[in-house]
């Protein structure tokens, strides 16, 4: 697993009663996220691992800002 701090850009879906991610950009590579597999939740933040037809990844959320990071990419 490799650890990363990148800004992404995230969409969000309200399927579930807290948002969750559907999306990730990177940049403008648009990436949909097929299942949540896990999620955390901190006291102003909140992980998610997110598995898409890439690979897998932890993106975290700072509440309080508004701003999504690519935290892990754990890997096909």
């Amino acid at each position: 697993m490799r650890y990363l701090q990148h800004m992404i850009r995230v969409e969000t879906t309200t399927a579930t009663s807290d948002p969750e991610p559907s999306v990730i950009w990177f940049g403008s590579r648009r990436v949909e996220v097929r299942t949540v597999s896990d999620r955390w939740y901190g006291a102003t933040q909140r992980w998610w691992k997110v598995d898409t037809d890439e690979g897998s990844y932890v993106l975290r959320c700072d509440e309080q800002a508004g701003t999504w990071e690519l935290a892990a990419v754990v890997g096909r």
